[in-house]
Order: structure tokens, then sequence, then C-alpha cells
């Protein structure tokens, strides 16, 4: 109980940072470090090190640098729109340089994943979420997870490591893939995640971040 509370307390931290996100040092200058901005601004949500504690923002540590390229570039010029995106990322974003990108995403990608804050599942839906990242859903024609985020989900270039994020982050992300147009530079992952059933979504979350801690 002392471990859930003092999870949500955290939490609740987190999202007091990410309202006012920007009172960082100076955002909006191209001069300023990647590495700064990583430690005194994306910190507020994802962590200094990119281990966030909040079940509402992705762990961007040891995440591939071609995808953390892509995404950070998809939100600045906006055609990143999932809500998330808008909300914090866009503002953001917005006058990061080419190379604050590159820095960034070389930052978060040579840093070592924690151990979740929170983290709990079902153990039935946890095997159900294994046997789909594993093996897809033959009869919906709906691919293993494994074939494009690797065996342990560590992502490969532009494809993301999924492995140990919060479930909830999961599901909100699939859940934007199989409703909506938001996130126009994963299409791909329209057509994997539309038949897919809401408790197929949850296994496969809950699953993912009950994976054993991998670099």
């Amino acid at each position: 109980m002392r471990t859930r509370t003092a999870f949500l307390a955290a939490a609740a931290l987190a999202a007091a940072g990410c309202s006012n996100l920007e009172r960082s040092r100076e955002t909006a200058n191209p001069a300023v470090p990647a590495v700064a901005l990583a430690q005194q601004v994306c910190s507020n949500c994802h962590g200094v090190d990119g281990n966030s504690v909040s079940p509402n923002f992705p762990n961007l540590a040891a995440q591939t640098e071609p995808y953390l390229i892509e995404q950070l570039s998809a939100f600045r010029k906006h055609s990143r729109s999932d809500p998330a995106g808008f909300e914090y990322m866009w503002g953001l974003s917005r006058h990061l340089t080419d190379e604050q990108i590159k820095g960034l995403a070389a930052y978060f990608a040579g840093q070592k994943v924690r151990p979740l804050s929170y983290a709990s599942g079902d153990p039935k839906l946890i095997d159900k979420g294994k046997a789909i990242f594993e093996s897809g859903v033959p009869q919906k024609n709906i691919p293993a997870c494994t074939s494009c985020h690797g065996p342990a989900g560590l992502g490969n270039g532009q494809y993301p490591r999924i492995a140990y994020q919060y479930a909830d982050y999961i599901v909100k992300q699939l859940t934007v893939f199989q409703r909506t147009d938001e996130r126009p530079e994963a299409a791909v992952m329209k057509v994997v995640a539309h038949d897919l059933t809401r408790e197929d979504v949850h296994a496969v979350a809950s699953y993912l971040e009950a994976l054993p801690l991998a670099r």
C-alpha cells in the first residue's frame, strides 16, 4: 500500500511538472546543449535519465535513436497530433534545431533502463499478451510484434523499443493507432492494431510492462 501511495504521489508531482514545462532555461535558444534540455526540460516528464516515474509518459531510456529523431521531428512539424503530443510536445519541440534533436536522441538512447516505478498485471493476461507478442493473432492475420520490434521488444532502428514500458502508455498508443490517424508516420500500426480486441490490447500492454529488465 505504501509503495502504491508513493507511486501515486510521484506521478502527481510529474504531472504537475509537465503542466509548466517551459519554466526551464531558454528552451527556445538553439545554443542550449541537448544534454541541458534533457536534464532540465525533458526530465519533468521522462526523468533525468529517461526513466519516467509516471505511467502517463513513456520511458525514453535506451530507446532507439532513429525512432526518437523521427518522433521529435514529427512533433516539431505537428504531424504527430495525438493528445499527449499536441498538449505537451508541440510547444516544447517547436524551436528545437536538427542538432538538438539528434543530441536528445543520442542522450536518451545511451541511458540505462531501470525497474519501473510501478507495475502490475494479471498473470493470465500477461500469458495471453506473450502469445500475441510472439505469434500474433493468425486467425485475424495480425503479425507477431517480434517481427518488427525484435524478440525481446528492444526495437530496431525506426521500430521503437516497446519492452518495459508502462502498460497504461502502451494501451493509449495502441488505441491511438486503432481509432485515429494522429500518428501518420506509424501508419503500419493502424493496420496491425485495427482488429485487436480491448482485451488483446491490455494483454499485450501487460506483457510488455512485465518483461524482464534488459538493456
